[in-house]
């Protein structure tokens, strides 16, 4: 794998509460792992939430005795919940404080994931695949049929999210595997990117970079350009 990450705090926001990992090598014994975490709170509790949940999921796996990926990932997930709840009840400026989190293994031709919020995963092959599936109001009325898709990116309660991690003592992410082959390109981002791009568009502008480092470039430049609403986060990872 070869990877390339990139975080922006956009046009609108004070302070980026976005947190990132990416790493080609091991972590544990896990062959690679890639997160993406946009936090929420107010004051610095969103950035504290998002640090803490992928600083808490690096130090389980680093220390985990086990071998399955998703076994790995489901326990790391619920040792960073309880770390960022922990921190939530005992310092009253960061009650409430939460993030989505979304994180990902290449194993051989394997892709694991697991997703809690609405951070997003999509492999970028012939065509572009959302992976994931938002934990968001939105996300709720358009599978029950009560929006449209097209009218969901405008909606004015897009950004209300119906799971984080750090709010409850259960959390329960959603997990995935996708099968990869060689050139095959994985591309994880914080809302900031997928509410102010559509999807083609995305596509469009890794296929035509250089590079996985200029198209994360590109892209943060280009969610600026028409509004920058949110902090802006983005891995791209090539197999």
């Amino acid at each position: 794998m070869k990877s390339a990450g990139l975080t922006d705090v956009g046009m609108k926001r004070q302070q980026n509460q976005d947190y990132l990992f990416y790493s080609d090598d091991k972590v544990g014994a896990l062959p690679n792992l890639y997160i993406v975490a946009d936090g929420m709170g107010g004051h610095n509790a969103g950035d504290i939430a998002s640090k803490t949940a992928v600083e808490s999921t690096i130090e389980y796996i680093k220390d985990s005795g086990l071998k399955n990926p998703v076994t790995i990932l489901r326990r790391a997930i619920i040792y960073a919940n309880a770390q960022v709840l922990k921190l939530a009840r005992g310092n009253r400026a960061y009650s409430g404080m939460g993030t989505t989190f979304v994180a990902a293994v290449v194993d051989e031709d394997t892709l694991y994931v697991a997703n809690i919020g609405d951070s997003r995963l999509y492999t970028i092959k012939d065509d572009i695949e959302q992976v994931t599936m938002d934990h968001s109001l939105v996300e709720e009325l358009i599978r029950s049929g009560r929006l449209d898709r097209n009218k969901g990116r405008n909606h004015p309660e897009k950004n209300i999210i119906t799971k984080a991690l750090g709010i409850d003592e259960e959390v329960e992410p959603d997990f995935f595997e996708v099968r990869l082959k060689p050139g095959d390109k994985i591309l994880m981002c914080s809302d900031g990117l997928s509410n102010m791009i559509e999807d083609d568009e995305i596509k469009d502008i890794v296929d035509n970079s250089e590079d996985i480092s200029k198209a994360c470039s590109v892209l943060i430049d280009q969610a600026n350009y028409y509004g920058g609403r949110d902090n802006i986060s983005v891995i791209i990872a090539v197999r």
